[in-house]
């Protein structure tokens, strides 16, 4: 019998300051144990450049979300909320989808939230969104510098962030993909 190969996820971390909000991920593919890839895009544009997701887990199913969540975006006329609301509801009740494993993070100007596949569409409190296997390090470190370093920009410490969390996470390296909505 042949052993399952197990996937592991990214670190993609979105933060949220002063008008402006970064995304990023880093650019790792492993399968099992093995580096398959070391600058894949997890993070990508969408709607014209006014809002930015990004996605941990399996590629397809990552890539597919993307072009379910514009779809719905365009259904909704570029409302972000309603949009996720709508995406995390047909996820959790369509038989096919239901399988995809993967989690977006998308992010305008006004919304940050997180979609998953269990109908979840959560917004964080303080502005600090993350997921994959490397958020815990990446979650603590940006939380720190968004309370201790009021000069950085959302996108150094969306940088910061990822960097401390691929010297830690061996499913997270640190060649990075970062958008930022002005």
């Amino acid at each position: 019998m042949m052993k399952k190969l197990e996937l592991h996820a990214t670190t993609i971390l979105a933060v949220a300051k002063d008008g402006k909000v970064a995304l990023g991920s880093d650019g790792q593919v492993t399968l099992d144990k093995t580096i398959m890839k070391h600058k894949t895009k997890k993070v990508r544009k969408l709607k014209g450049g006014k809002v930015v997701a990004g996605f941990a887990g399996s590629a397809a199913d990552g890539l597919a979300l993307f072009e379910k969540f514009e779809a719905k975006l365009e259904e909704f006329r570029g409302n972000v909320l309603r949009a996720s609301v709508e995406l995390a509801k047909e996820w959790r009740m369509d038989k096919a989808m239901r399988r995809l494993e993967a989690i977006l993070i998308v992010a305008s100007k006004e919304n940050l939230l997180l979609i998953s596949g269990t109908g979840d569409v959560i917004e964080p409190d303080d502005n600090v969104l993350s997921t994959g296997s490397g958020s815990p390090y990446a979650q603590a470190a940006a939380k720190a510098m968004m309370k201790h370093s009021p000069n950085m920009t959302a996108e150094e410490i969306v940088r910061e962030g990822l960097t401390i969390a691929s010297e830690i996470d061996i499913y997270t390296n640190n060649n990075f993909t970062i958008e930022v909505l002005e």
